[in-house]
């Protein structure tokens, strides 16, 4: 089983490692993609304390220590913010924060 965990999109190019620096992408996935990306993700958590998130243009491999911090947050403007009753963009965030071994500078997946 490999340990890469592709995000589906649609573009072609050179793909690039980052293992330093900023990286920050948002990708808009359907339903169906979001569950299988999840699932994947599963697969390699239970697998082992590394993973490669990827896409067609660049890919992130990544080692980490347990435990994962699992972040929900839920928003509900319409209560913040009143003059916009009629405006209802309820928001649910769960965000899952995996932390490196200590001395993890120069990680690799093999």
């Amino acid at each position: 089983m490999s340990d890469r965990v592709d995000i589906p999109d649609d573009r072609t190019g050179d793909r690039r490692t980052i293992t330093g620096g900023f990286f920050e992408r948002e990708v808009y996935l359907s339903s169906e993609e979001t569950a299988a990306f999840l699932h994947e993700l599963a697969e390699q958590l239970e697998a082992g304390p590394s993973f490669t998130i990827s896409a067609s243009e660049w890919e992130i491999p990544f080692e980490y220590d347990d435990p994962v911090e699992v972040e929900i947050e839920f928003a509900d403007p319409v209560e913040v913010e009143i003059e916009f009753a009629d405006q209802r963009n309820r928001e649910l965030e769960i965000e899952l924060e995996f932390t490196a071994p200590a001395g993890g500078e120069d990680l690799s997946v093999r």
